[in-house]
């Protein structure tokens, strides 16, 4: 009888570092490329410009960063998203109909 043995971690090996997909890294790029160009355009004086420039990378760490649960916190975010923000049709097929329809045969 053969048995096979899946390891613990075998998710975690198709994760880049073993912590990131593709599209965390592409966030926090965005997010880098964002303060990389603030800190040309704005001349930092005070800590609220420092604040500023930092923000959009601040905020693209903090996303994916690797917390518990993070994972299933997207795939809600995402769901609470596409429900707001999509065109939705519910099909419905019950006993007294077929396909949506009345009998055609009269």
């Amino acid at each position: 009888m053969n048995q096979y043995l899946i390891p613990a971690n075998s998710k975690r090996s198709m994760l880049i570092l073993g912590l990131f997909t593709p599209i965390d890294l592409i966030i926090v790029g965005v997010g880098g490329g964002i303060t990389a160009m603030l800190m040309f355009i704005i001349s930092a004086g005070t800590l609220k410009d420092v604040i500023t420039i930092l923000t959009p990378l601040l905020i693209s760490v903090a996303m994916v960063l690797p917390v518990p649960n993070h994972r299933n916190i997207w795939q809600l975010t995402a769901n609470i998203y596409n429900y707001f923000s999509k065109r939705r049709t519910y099909y419905w097929r019950g006993w007294c109909f077929t396909n949506g329809e009345e009998n055609k045969e009269k």
